[in-house]
């Protein structure tokens, strides 16, 4: 069992996964960052300039009430820019390298498979020649 673990730490992939965790989380705060500074702005001004922003009161007054559309449309464009970064950066040169490791092996394994087609036909061909034993 602890031998399995082993292999598993070992393998590579639980590196790939932390360090994919950490630039994952911190590209998301700048993100974050950027958005919350850039683009609230810009949407809380699309409320006009008598309202608090991009959003409504539930009750009027009671500030506890207040419903912030540009914060839930911050989040979106968040995670939507930190899974586009996440994916163009990481998961895509990494399939990319993959594929050109998988057509290597396809490569070198129809280089095998021809040779093995040539020596099985100078088998057969020296099958041939040969006199028949039953005789």
């Amino acid at each position: 069992m602890l031998s399995g673990f082993k292999d598993f730490i070992m393998r590579g992939n639980v590196i790939e996964l932390a360090v994919a965790v950490v630039v994952g989380s911190a590209f998301a705060a700048v993100v974050d960052t950027i958005v919350s500074n850039v683009i609230t702005p810009l949407l809380n001004a699309a409320g006009g300039a008598q309202v608090d922003g991009l959003g409504f009161r539930i009750i009027s007054g009671n500030d506890s009430t207040y419903v912030d559309l540009a914060a839930i449309i911050n989040a979106l464009i968040v995670f939507l820019l930190t899974a586009a970064v996440v994916y163009f950066v990481l998961v895509g040169p990494m399939n990319r390298m993959t594929e050109r490791i998988n057509r290597t092996k396809a490569v070198e394994e129809e280089v095998i498979s021809e040779e093995v087609a040539t020596l099985r036909e100078i088998r057969d061909l020296l099958a041939q020649r040969r006199p028949d034993p039953s005789l």
